[in-house]
């Protein structure tokens, strides 16, 4: 019998560490970061992510995101070389659009690292995941990021870049529920989020945004962090 208001990690539709696939279809797509909890939308119209979709609605519902080692334009090539770690989405809704695209929300499950790239199978790109360095992915535990520091930081970074948000929005939003929100509104550039990515938790995250964010304030004529 389920509860009327299950915790986070008891989230229903929740996959299990054991549940993870062995088997992962991967959209390279440079800029994009999703981080566990957090949600993308994706706007799918390539013949071969067509498919991957379709397919990942028969199985396991996961795709997992990742970035090209280089900003790239679309079409992607096959041969693009990506970054060893990415993070696993399960699609949470799906809609047709009447010119042949489907619309889908990814919800972060779980990071992974790339252990091996399958064969391709004439379509997509699939890769042998190692979830195992990000099993806490799965259950964090009171993340404790230090809202003091981030919050006043984050106020003159959003200004910085003339992004208008409440900040009385984020007082309440858990923390894990917060850095994947941060994640979608900063401007950092793509090696910046990767940074982000494969850090070991969810505090850390937190604190190697305030180092970006303090970054570009002191240098506020750069249109992005470089390293």
């Amino acid at each position: 019998m389920y509860e009327q208001n299950p915790t986070i990690s008891e989230d229903p539709f929740g996959v299990p560490f054991n549940g993870l696939p062995t088997e992962l279809p991967v959209f390279p797509l440079p800029g994009a970061m999703l981080l566990p909890y957090g949600r993308m939308p994706l706007n799918i119209f390539e013949p071969r992510y067509l498919k991957m979709v379709m397919d990942s609605l028969k199985q396991s519902r996961l795709i997992g995101m990742v970035q090209p080692l280089e900003q790239l334009s679309d079409p992607i090539s096959e041969e693009t070389a990506l970054f060893h770690v990415g993070c696993a989405g399960r699609i949470t809704a799906f809609a047709e659009s009447d010119d042949g695209r489907f619309l889908i929300t990814l919800k972060g499950v779980c990071r992974f690292k790339i252990k091996k790239e399958l064969e391709k199978n004439g379509f997509y790109r699939r890769v042998i995941p190692d979830f195992y360095a990000f099993k806490e992915d799965l259950s964090f535990d009171s993340p404790n990021i230090n809202r003091e520091g981030l919050l006043p930081v984050l106020k003159d970074y959003l200004e910085l870049k003339g992004i208008k948000v409440d900040m009385a929005d984020f007082v309440n939003i858990e923390d894990r529920f917060l850095i994947p929100t941060l994640s979608l509104i900063n401007t950092f550039g793509f090696r910046e989020k990767q940074a982000i990515l494969e850090t070991r938790n969810i505090s850390e995250m937190a604190t190697v945004i305030i180092s970006l964010m303090e970054m570009e304030l002191m240098s506020p004529n750069k249109a992005s962090t470089t390293h």
